[in-house]
Order: structure tokens, then C-alpha cells, then sequence
């Protein structure tokens, strides 16, 4: 199971919020390089980066920071947020992104992203599934659709989607523990490589997703209070 810590940004800046509210902004890091190379000396491999302006403004905003990280780590980044247009996607990649996610624009625009799957092979494209009672939310998480997570999963999944992060908003930032009841029904109900993400409170959430079969887990909230300690994911890792 991959160990994936997040890197959320705002103005250039390592935050995090709760439950997607960016009126709780809370300033972790005003260099996101400088927590990615710790990230990366505890011999983590990969990185979850969300430009949070650019999911709200609906354009990429900060892809310096994804540049500057990719630049100075061997990072595996997925990037989300704000990506509406091929030149945004197309930006993305040139500036480091191994992978990407689409969100809101997977709701709005499917055909579009279709396309995208079709061009980049469904190894680059990350289906980012972020619901509140199961309804999918966009734009930065303040606009819902109509739309069941599982649906909305395996109507991506049919078109070669195989790797989904899902987040349960209602948990996200929260530090309450994950999703796990929607997890194991997204499991069973689907053939996707899920990964976790929202609620991660301490280490054993940690382990729970990977006993149901998760393939990854986003970590932020958890690592930036000190609930969970960089040499235990550490210790993860090796031992797996």
C-alpha cells in the first residue's frame, strides 16, 4: 500500500483545512519544498499536491510549487486541482507531475475526460471522488452534484479508470478516523485501486486501509499535529 502525505496550497503555502472549509485555513509550511524533502528523507516515494487556489479559481494557479518539488525531489507527485483544460493538464505535466486527478471536471465535462483517458493511458489519470453523503462535490468542494460516489466510480471504471481517490468530505481534516464503512463498499462493489483519503487520525487508520484492501493512503492533517510521526510511516514502509 502506498503512503502518500499531502501537500495542500494556498498562496504558495503548505495549509490544510476541515472538511474543505477554506475559511479554516490553517498555515502549516510557507515553503512546501522544504516539507516535501522531509517527507522524502523518511523514505517516502510518493506525494499527494492539491493546488486548493486553482480548485477554487478553476484554473491552475501554482504550478511553481509543482515544479519547484519536482525539481528538488524524487517525488512521485499526483496533482490535483483546477485542471479544466488540456493546457492545464498538459502544464502539469511538464512541470513534474506523474500523475494527475480530475474532479470536478470529470463531472462536468465527461466526454472531455474520456479524451483525456484515451490520450494519457489510465496510468497518468487519477479519478479524484470526493463526496459528502455519498453526493460527489466540486470546485474546491463547494458546489455538490447529484451524482452516488459507486456510480459515479463505475461509469469512470468502464471507461479504464483504475485508480480512484476517494474523500469522504465530512471527514477530511477532521481527525476523526477514515471512511472505512465506504470504503469496503466501494471495494466490493468495484474493481478499482482505491485509495484513501480524509479522517486519517493515527497510525492504526493507517493499517485499517490497508487490511481492506486499499492500494494507498493520503495522510495531512495527521502528520502536520504530530498524530502521526514520520519514522512510523518510516517503519511502514521498510517493513513492507
Amino acid at each position: 500500500m502506498r503512503i502518500i502525505p499531502a501537500i495542500d496550497i494556498i498562496d504558495g503555502k503548505c495549509v490544510r483545512l476541515s472538511k474543505g472549509d477554506y475559511g479554516t485555513k490553517k498555515i502549516y509550511n510557507e515553503n512546501p519544498v522544504e516539507v516535501a524533502k522531509e517527507f522524502e528523507s523518511f523514505g517516502i516515494k510518493f506525494l499527494h499536491l492539491v493546488d486548493l487556489d486553482g480548485a477554487k479559481s478553476k484554473h491552475l494557479v501554482n504550478q511553481k510549487v509543482l515544479e519547484n518539488i519536482a525539481r528538488e525531489t524524487t517525488l512521485e507527485i499526483d496533482f490535483g486541482g483546477g485542471l479544466k483544460t488540456l493546457e492545464d493538464i498538459e502544464i502539469a505535466f511538464n512541470a513534474g507531475a506523474k500523475q494527475i486527478t480530475i474532479g470536478s471536471i470529470a463531472v462536468q465535462n465527461p466526454e472531455f475526460c474520456f479524451d483525456l483517458i484515451k490520450k494519457y493511458g489510465s496510468g497518468k489519470i487519477i479519478l479524484g471522488a470526493d463526496c459528502e453523503n455519498r453526493k460527489i462535490k466540486t470546485s474546491g468542494w463547494l458546489e455538490e452534484s447529484n451524482q452516488d460516489v459507486i456510480d459515479f466510480i463505475l461509469r469512470y471504471q468502464q471507461k479504464g479508470v483504475n485508480n480512484v481517490i476517494c474523500t469522504d468530505i465530512s471527514k477530511d481534516g477532521m481527525l476523526e478516523g477514515a471512511s472505512t464503512d465506504l470504503y469496503k463498499e466501494i471495494l466490493s462493489q468495484t474493481s478499482i485501486r482505491l485509495v484513501a483519503s480524509g479522517g486519517i487520525s493515527g497510525i492504526e487508520d493507517v493499517y485499517e486501509m490497508k487490511k481492506i484492501g486499499c492500494s494507498g493512503t493520503i495522510i495531512g492533517k495527521a502528520i502536520y499535529e504530530g498524530r502521526i510521526e514520520l519514522k512510523e510511516l518510516q517503519k511502514l514502509i521498510e517493513n513492507a
